[in-house]
């Protein structure tokens, strides 16, 4: 068996972190098995499955600039210990020419995974491009969940190389499949037989530019008094949405979900998702959406390989809300249809995704022996 060792700040419901649990879940785990280090293990919604699925949780303490030796130490301290590891898989971007580096030297192989298309803002955003940079040259394999994630991390030469990999955010299809007896009884749950449900699905961070989206969903009330926001998820910024959506005047037509285990069923009652990011990798949710035949209204600055099907409506983020005003009246007019067919041809299925990964790993292994 191949222990594949994962690095992650923590394993929130995120959309990198979906993705990995959706491959784990599928792939043969009496031939791969997967174990994580995290830096945060507090924020940990799999820790229970990933322990009954057979998996390990390591606790390395996170970088924070001052503590390059201890961090480095405790790596090598790791690796000492753990000399069954062949194999790391890298998702902490910022670290990653760190550990990956050090893990070469006690002879393991380096995956690392390009999940974004930012660094973040300011001082910090450019520190963390700086330590970013060497991961091209460190890192035996370079994966990325598109292609525009992968030329932004590792530069467009790399991502012709033989090293390079698109492992696409593949979910369990037919977990999606729209069902209007599902989607009944969920708006009788919630309260929400007769609205016009627009939906969100994302961490309440400043990159999923929910300030834009309160104004635009402010507009739509004013000309559909059906209209109801949803908004699932859980961030920092959380807290100032509330309050913003307070002195808008909107607060009784907005629903905070918090984290949820039944997107599926959450994607059903939507009527129409929207999607209004500052950047993305290549978001699991708008996949997950159009496997449900939800109509989505998202921004330019969204990646267009994840426009699988006709269901995208994409729209320039300039401050004009009459352009996503028309694109989504516009979306409305969608039958919700099964996309199945059009999802797997690209790729998406999880059965597919994580046979291919399996095969991916093994052939490391095997390359090196």
């Amino acid at each position: 068996m191949i222990r594949v060792l994962h690095v992650f700040g923590g394993l929130n419901k995120g959309g990198a972190e979906t993705m990995i649990m959706n491959l784990y879940r599928q792939i043969d785990r009496s031939k791969i098995q997967f174990d994580f280090v995290l830096h945060h293990p507090e924020k940990n919604d799999y820790a229970n499955e990933i322990l009954s699925l057979g998996g390990k949780i390591h606790v390395i303490p996170k970088f924070r600039g001052t503590n390059y030796i201890e961090y480095i130490n405790s790596w090598r301290n790791f690796f000492k210990t753990h000399s069954e590891y062949k194999l790391i898989h890298g998702h902490v971007r910022s670290t990653a020419a760190l550990y990956l580096l050090v893990a070469r030297k006690y002879g393991l192989k380096t995956i690392a995974h390009s999940h974004s298309t930012f660094s973040g803002f300011g001082l910090a955003g450019i520190y963390k491009k700086i330590l970013q940079f060497p991961i091209r040259f460190i890192a035996d394999y370079l994966f990325s969940c598109s292609n525009v994630a992968g030329e932004w991390l590792y530069g467009k030469k790399h991502t012709f190389k033989k090293n390079y990999y698109v492992q696409k955010n593949a979910i369990d299809i037919n977990k999606y499949t729209f069902s209007e007896q599902i989607r009944n009884k969920k708006k009788r749950e919630l309260n929400l037989e007769g609205k016009f449900v627009i939906g969100h699905i994302g961490r309440f961070t400043k990159a999923k530019n929910h300030k834009f989206l309160l104004k635009l969903f402010k507009e739509i009330y004013f000309r559909n008094l059906d209209s109801v926001l949803l908004l699932v998820g859980e961030g920092e910024l959380k807290e100032s949405i509330i309050k913003s959506s307070k002195q808008m005047g909107i607060s009784d037509r907005i629903i905070f979900t918090g984290v949820r285990n039944d997107i599926p069923d959450l994607l059903q009652v939507m009527d129409m998702l929207l999607f209004p990011s500052l950047y993305e990798g290549l978001p699991v949710t708008l996949i997950e959406a159009q496997a449900s035949g939800l109509p989505c209204v998202v921004s330019d600055n969204v990646t267009k390989e994840v426009e699988i099907t006709d269901l995208l409506t994409y729209v320039c983020l300039d401050g004009k809300l009459e352009s996503w005003i028309k694109a989504i009246n516009t979306g409305t007019n969608h039958n919700r249809r099964q996309r199945h067919l059009e999802l797997e041809k690209a790729g998406y299925d999880i059965k597919s995704s994580s046979t291919t990964l399996q095969n991916i790993y093994t052939g490391i292994i095997i390359e090196h022996e």
